[in-house]
């Protein structure tokens, strides 16, 4: 009898141990999914949004999290919201958004149609840098444009959330 017990208990650590919540987990395209580890200057991706700064609360990110995923679904396109507070050792924000986006190959390999939105909100800077594919479409001046346009005015306000889902739709309607 006292082995029976032993021998259930143990079926059970195994069992518990062995589960993992799988709930919040979801494959998102542009992970790295080299099984090899490799040093990166840039922190691991953790979804659509990265928002190691903490400016989006919970709700914001996951309203973010489903408008761009529904959106990759939709068109196979792919978009990475991150925020840094700092882009070194780049001299520059608009070095560090293109080598983090294709450290982390944001978008589609065969098609190349990712696009990365990089804020670093301590240094006020903002870089929206696009895969070679996205770029035929979402050239240089209209994300300058959606930027200076779009974003911005709503970051001058301190709605960072709002001013991210703004100039995230107005990318999606032009791409």
């Amino acid at each position: 009898m006292k082995e029976k017990v032993i021998i259930v208990i143990l079926l059970l650590i195994i069992i518990v141990f062995s589960c993992k919540n799988t709930e919040n987990q979801k494959e998102v395209v542009f992970f790295n999914k080299s099984k090899e580890v490799v040093e990166s200057k840039f922190p691991f991706p953790i979804g659509y949004v990265n928002d190691y700064e903490d400016m989006f609360t919970n709700d914001e990110e996951q309203k973010l999290e489903k408008l761009i995923d529904d959106y990759e679904k939709e068109s196979t396109n792919v978009i990475a919201v991150v925020t840094i507070s700092s882009y070194k050792p780049y001299d520059n924000i608009e070095d560090y958004s293109l080598a983090l986006a294709n450290d982390w190959g944001v978008g589609r390999k065969d098609k190349n149609n990712g696009l990365t939105i990089v804020i670093n909100k301590l240094e006020r800077q903002i870089r929206i840098s696009t895969g070679l594919g996205t770029e035929k479409t979402l050239t240089d001046e209209i994300c300058k444009k959606v930027i200076d346009s779009v974003i911005v005015p709503e970051f001058k306000n301190e709605n960072y959330y709002r001013g991210i889902e703004k100039g995230i739709d107005s990318l999606m309607k032009q791409w």
